[in-house]
């Protein structure tokens, strides 16, 4: 199967996914295809974890894999998002364009109010 057949996605990490965080074991079986930075994309500390908004940023540095579909699956749980209920999700899923193409990312989606912004860079800053 060609990597860009159906169950085959591309998605863009920008928290405890990425290499050295906590979380990045879910994409033991992923391939890294390298880094971009996302000038659309605003990153909240949460704490923890952070939350990527839809606002413009002067460039916030991310990390974007090929997964499989149960990959995708492990993600959408780990993050919250519940396909076809985006209400009721902890994160919502989106595409935006990078360097590699289209790819989903996970969007935070509740409110951010005096959390701190991450307008440049990566998180932890």
């Amino acid at each position: 199967m060609s990597m860009d057949g159906p169950a085959m996605h591309k998605v863009i990490v920008y928290g405890s996914l990425k290499q050295g965080m906590p979380n990045h074991g879910y994409l033991s079986n992923a391939i890294f295809l390298g880094e971009d930075t996302l000038a659309q994309v605003t990153l909240y500390d949460l704490g923890f974890f952070p939350g990527a908004k839809l606002e413009e940023s002067q460039g916030i540095v991310v990390e974007v894999y090929t997964v499989n579909q149960v990959t995708l699956q492990r993600l959408d749980r780990l993050e919250g998002f519940i396909p076809g209920q985006p209400e009721l999700s902890f994160y919502r899923r989106t595409r935006l364009s990078t360097r590699f193409g289209e790819a989903w990312i996970y969007l935070y989606a509740h409110a951010v109010d005096d959390m701190p912004a991450i307008r440049r860079g990566a998180w932890p800053g």
